[in-house]
């Protein structure tokens, strides 16, 4: 297939400015803006507030800082000259994940060191890195093209809550709907298959979690006086858990699958397409063997196909030696991953029958959820996504391919909300360590982020013309 050639003033202007790009990451990178720390609220404030001078400072003539009742939100608009341009809205998150150097860094998380190309830091793949790099991608787009204003009308929402779940993203984008309005979403919070083999997303998994509380007995009893003629709440959340799967490894709870979107030959055929090493990705995921619903490849198992995993189980006496009891309480803690074409409050609910007709007389039970992410899937013919694919193309100068996401994120409440479609492009790799101790980004990668990023605009203006 042909790739369009990179623009040489493009790369010259990201390569001049390279150095100056770097030196504003690592001042951003040095905030300790975690969210699931409460400590550190002024810190995530102090983020959203940088991040909006940066923002002032590349141009965009609107920026706010949005406030929640959690993390504030950072909002930049930079209008098209042309009016009937379209509308894009880049998503990203300024917080980060906890980072101690007791973690098992090799420096300090919030001191960011570059070492052979790389730079180290909590937050430089996930995902301020990936932010940052549309700052330096639009002033590129405009100096080679020699326009005062973007392609598009461009949008920016940069949350602060992403790491703790996004408790209040929601209600922020239906409060705020008509300020975000857009004909397509585009998320950089994702990455590639590897530096050599360079990849667009084109779906990510949903999430609806909960924990299941089981009570019996008023109090701890004597397992000898009164074990094996009253209902244990411990074996019943480990019978509960055993029987979450059947023998195919298929989720057992009835109308699960309801809904679900199979892959189509064509998808099945691009997964193929991909370098995947079994032995290699085991490594990543620390264990010794494949497992999981039969039939089903371990790419379409983990990106294409819904879960459910037992993320917890405890209940009675944990403490050394023995202790003969039938225990009052147990817990269960479960987690489901959605694919596109399921509903959450169905499974939510699905959840509740299956638990509650699991259970014998003199077991009380609660059920806790907290909140669902949403599925979201782009359409391989859409003309966004070909936009995409070519910018990436221009960039690495070969030929891209597709992937989806296993894990999940707020994308899906910008697609129901705004009623766009959801894009995705990020130049991160697994190498990086996202969530990790020694979390990293590649330098080179994050230029060729911000290059692809430069070619999107123009690209985009012209695929969702009217007739285009």
């Amino acid at each position: 297939m042909n790739v369009a050639s990179p623009d040489p003033a493009i790369r010259s202007y990201i390569a001049e400015h390279r150095s100056a790009f770097l030196d504003d990451l690592v001042e951003w990178l040095a905030i300790p803006s975690v969210s699931a720390d409460p400590g550190r609220a002024p810190e995530i404030r102090r983020s959203a507030e940088w991040l909006a001078g940066k923002l002032t400072e590349t141009g965009f003539p609107e920026v706010e800082v949005w406030e929640t009742p959690g993390a504030p939100a950072v909002f930049a608009h930079w209008p098209a000259a042309d009016p009937d341009a379209p509308t894009v809205l880049v998503y990203g998150h300024h917080d980060v994940q906890p980072a101690d150097l007791a973690d098992g860094w090799h420096t300090e998380p919030f001191q960011p060191a570059l070492r052979e190309g790389r730079l180290y830091g909590r937050g430089a793949a996930d995902d301020k890195g990936q932010v940052l790099f549309h700052t330096l991608g639009v002033r590129a787009h405009l100096a080679a093209s020699g326009r005062t204003a973007p392609a598009v009308h461009l949008k920016l929402l940069i949350e602060g809550e992403e790491e703790s779940g996004s408790p209040n993203f929601p209600a922020l984008v239906r409060d705020r709907a008509e300020r975000l309005a857009c004909d397509v979403v585009l998320v950089s919070d994702t990455g590639m298959w590897s530096e050599d083999t360079p990849t667009v997303c084109t779906g990510m998994r949903g999430l609806t979690d909960c924990q299941v509380d089981l009570y019996g007995p008023a109090q701890d009893i004597h397992s000898g006086s009164f074990g094996g003629g009253v209902p244990n709440p411990a074996t019943e959340a480990a019978r509960l858990a055993a029987s979450l799967h059947d023998e195919q490894r298929r989720v057992a709870i009835p109308g699960f699958y309801d809904g679900v979107i199979e892959l189509t030959d064509q998808e099945r055929a691009l997964f193929a397409e991909l370098p995947f090493d079994e032995a290699a990705w085991l490594e990543s995921a620390h264990s010794r063997a494949t497992l999981g619903e039969h039939g089903r490849s371990t790419l379409e198992r983990i990106w294409a196909r819904p879960s459910a995993e037992v993320n917890g189980l405890s209940g009675g006496y944990q403490g050394p030696g023995g202790k003969t009891i039938v225990p009052s309480h147990a817990q269960l803690k479960l987690s489901f991953r959605l694919v596109a074409g399921m509903d959450a409050e169905k499974v939510q609910q699905a959840v509740r029958d299956w638990v509650a007709a699991g259970l014998p007389a003199g077991i009380r039970h609660e059920i806790t959820f907290w909140g669902a992410t949403k599925p979201c899937l782009t359409p391989l013919d859409h003309p966004a996504l070909r936009a995409v694919v070519g910018a990436m193309e221009r960039a690495f100068e070969q030929r891209v391919l597709f992937t989806r996401e296993g894990g999940s994120g707020p994308a899906a409440d910008l697609h129901e909300t705004l009623d766009a479609p959801v894009l995705f492009l990020g130049v991160s790799v697994p190498s990086d360590g996202w969530h990790s101790p020694n979390e990293k980004v590649e330098v080179d990668l994050l230029a060729k982020g911000a290059e692809a990023a430069a070619y999107l605009w123009d690209g985009l203006a012209d695929s969702l013309r009217p007739g285009s």
